[in-house]
């Protein structure tokens, strides 16, 4: 289900922009820093204050995330389904130890989603014919503007 192009995005950039149905039915997004792959189906996130999501969740299992490699405006959207892994859950230390993450102590609990559908995102500004550097330079130089003094700190 996942090639390789998804999981260099996930690994890379890790950023996903997390939607579930809230318990009224309107939709509930937020970003979630701390994705890994598990596997060729499988990605999971780790939940340090992400209270409504995780209610969401537990009521409905069913996920879409979306992951945009920023400097291309490209990127997926998978849907699937989702396990909340609790720290009192056998599994949770295996899942911990994947996500390699600083915020470990305060991590209370795992989201593992089963992706069961992936379609790629692109940008309309491809309509137009441009390559993916010359995207690239033009968002960099966007990005670059924003930037005190117009320059990338170091």
């Amino acid at each position: 289900m996942l090639t390789a192009d998804m999981k260099r995005i996930i690994e890379q950039h890790r950023l996903g922009f997390v939607a579930t149905t809230g318990p009224d039915g309107a939709p509930s997004l937020a970003p979630k820093d701390s994705f890994v792959v598990l596997d060729d189906e499988t990605i999971a996130f780790d939940n340090v204050r992400s209270h409504d999501a995780i209610r969401n969740l537990v009521a409905d299992s069913r996920i879409e995330i979306n992951f945009i490699d920023p400097l291309l405006h490209k990127g997926y959207r998978l849907a699937g389904n989702a396990t909340v892994v609790r720290r009192r859950h056998r599994d949770f230390a295996a899942l911990l130890s994947q996500l390699q993450s600083p915020y470990a102590p305060r991590i209370r609990s795992i989201v593992k989603v089963l992706v069961t559908r992936a379609r790629s995102l692109t940008s309309p500004a491809y309509d137009a014919g441009p390559s993916e550097m010359t995207m690239r330079h033009a968002l960099t130089d966007r990005l670059r503007i924003l930037q005190p003094n117009k320059q990338f700190l170091e």
